[in-house]
């Protein structure tokens, strides 16, 4: 009886996951979600979460991707890892490289002795560059940002380590992602605040082709990978498998919210810019079955609400 008994505490215990630059937009998100499915969430990051991404109920570790002695506050078991950090402004190449090569680097070669269920490296569409869209994961990439070149490394690390010690990692691709409580300075949030307060605002030309997906539908997204499992040593696209023009986009807002004055061809393109970047998603859809589920016009609106309460 008493071995009954314990074999069915241990089989009781929560799974534990370590969100790697959880206090950001994803990480928040994440940890939520996470917490819904009553697990034990650790974030480890180099900031404080802001007031409005702050979980009562997750644990907080302070520290810095790219300094090895930073990372032994992480050093314990973990089920699943998931890594969403890296340096925000892009200018810095320095912090860019260090944060989103280094830092990845530093976090496998903690965890490949440790037996972890799976590794989740948060990649980019810049891995693919100026690669004709719609993207798929066996194309050959061409990074043209420094930005898309630190990431792609650490694809190309991971994939080595998934072949030489069997680490059980997966890549995933992110488009564009939206959703509540992401900073004010992203085009969505910036265009519905904009408009919102009726101010005239700098735009590109908007020209460009992009995927909007909502947090949310990442969010399933990443725990059906973790869970299953069946995607170890792969790269995955994850986007709404569906485009927009952003001059349409910020015209959708301006016309639901009936304010707000665009300027376009205020803002000049990046040069490392791709004009068309939007993924193929069929690979996803094989291997565990996931679809989009929520609509864009709804998530848009759901947002305007969102920040039109916050003005308020």
């Amino acid at each position: 009886m008493e071995r009954k008994k314990g074999a069915l505490e241990k089989k009781s215990e929560k799974l534990k996951i370590l969100i790697i630059g959880g206090t950001g937009f994803i990480g928040y998100h994440l940890a939520h979600k996470c917490l819904e499915l009553d697990w034990s969430v650790t974030i480890f990051s180099i900031n404080k979460p802001k007031k409005i991404r702050n979980h009562k109920n997750v644990k907080y570790v302070r520290g810095n991707l790219f300094i090895k002695s930073s990372l032994k506050k992480i050093n314990r078991h973990y089920d699943y890892v998931v890594n969403c950090g890296g340096y925000v402004d892009h200018k810095n190449k320095i912090k860019v490289y260090n944060s989103h090569f280094i830092g990845c680097k530093n976090l496998v070669d903690i965890f490949i002795n440790k037996q972890i269920k799976m590794f989740v490296q948060i990649g980019s569409s810049a891995e693919y560059g100026d690669i004709k869209s719609p993207h798929n994961e066996n194309l050959t990439c061409n990074p043209k940002s420094f930005y898309g070149k630190a990431k792609l490394k650490a694809t190309q690390y991971l994939l080595k380590k998934n072949k030489s010690h069997n680490f059980p990692c997966t890549v995933i691709r992110l488009y564009q992602i939206f959703g509540i409580k992401q900073d004010d300075n992203r085009l969505i949030p910036f265009v519905i605040n904009s408009c919102l307060k009726g101010e005239t605002f700098p735009c590109s030309d908007g020209k460009q082709y992009r995927d909007f997906l909502p947090v949310q539908d990442l969010t399933e997204a990443i725990i059906k990978i973790l869970i299953k499992k069946k995607t170890s040593g792969e790269i995955l696209n994850i986007g709404s498998g569906k485009f927009i023009k952003i001059k349409s986009l910020i015209n959708l807002i301006k016309k639901k919210i009936n304010n707000g004055k665009p300027i376009f061809g205020k803002i000049k393109m990046r040069k490392e810019e791709n004009k068309k970047a939007y993924p193929s998603i069929k690979k996803i859809k094989k291997l565990i079955n996931w679809h989009p589920k929520l609509n864009f016009n709804k998530e848009i609106l759901k947002k305007i609400l969102y920040y039109k309460n916050q003005i308020e």
